[in-house]
């Protein structure tokens, strides 16, 4: 039995090493995939997709926010991981009756490079997992420059949501030179109107393809919007941090060498 402090300062005890692991963050589940874990992993949400050949064995639990208490205990895990935003606080209050759960919290690359060290610690993979972190460092010292040019990066419709300050995603977008005036406004991902997006004498307008499903269709939306403004459809997957960073750095030179 060995004792460890999750990032929300909680004291959790488990049989060291964990044999049997419930994620509950996708971008986790894939990055403890890479790290070698598949034998480990029984269990998953549904929206952990990565790698699909291996997630696939794993148990389906439900969704980030709406677990199936009843298939977890099916499972019999030594470890739950969760994550600060990705899950709520009554699911970790929940499943800490019966589990130890280790809660991240990743609003920054800092805190990529924090997760991925203490994964390592918790299931044993260190070597791998100082590998991998430094294999991030160099995705994130070549990601290009945009020359603070001015983005909205949007997740929702209906209302309109956008992404905002201490998040994982802006950090990256301040990385790349990107000057989100979003960041000012009130929330980690503020509710704004057409009339913000007018006002705020944006550059482009970046469309997720998640939460919310953008499409090449709601470009022309963007456009009679907003005419002087270029709007992309970005893939959100490649916005999700861990292992899915070591695709990202190519897919962001790419995208933005055509601008």
């Amino acid at each position: 039995m060995q004792t460890f402090t999750d990032h929300l300062g909680r004291t959790i005890q488990f049989d060291y090493p964990p044999k049997r692991i419930v994620s509950l963050v996708p971008a986790i589940t894939e990055t403890m995939y890479y790290l070698g874990l598949e034998d480990e992993i029984v269990g998953r949400t549904r929206f952990c997709i990565h790698p699909k050949d291996k997630v696939l064995l794993a148990k389906n639990i439900g969704g980030t926010k709406d677990i199936n208490i009843d298939r977890i205990h099916q499972v019999k895990p030594d470890l739950i991981i969760a994550e600060k935003e990705e899950n709520t606080k009554e699911i970790v209050e929940t499943l800490e009756r019966y589990y130890p759960v280790f809660v991240f919290e990743v609003q920054n690359t800092l805190d990529v490079f924090r997760m991925i060290e203490d994964l390592g610690l918790l299931t044993d993979t260190k070597i791998k997992a100082n590998n991998l972190t430094k294999q991030i460092q160099n995705v994130l010292q070549n990601l290009p420059h945009v020359h603070n040019k001015r983005a909205a990066y949007v997740i929702w419709k209906n209302p309109y949501m956008v992404v905002g300050r201490d998040t994982y995603i802006q950090s990256l977008l301040d990385k790349m030179g990107l000057i989100n005036p979003f960041t000012l406004y009130d929330g980690r991902y503020p509710t704004v109107f057409e009339q913000d997006f007018l006002k705020e004498n944006l550059d482009y307008v970046l469309l997720a393809t998640e939460p919310y499903p953008f499409r090449e269709k709601h470009l022309k939306e963007w456009l009679e919007l907003l005419p002087n403004v270029t709007p992309l459809l970005v893939d959100g997957e490649m916005f999700w941090y861990g292992a899915k960073m070591l695709q990202s750095g190519k897919y962001f030179n790419n995208l933005f060498q055509k601008l």
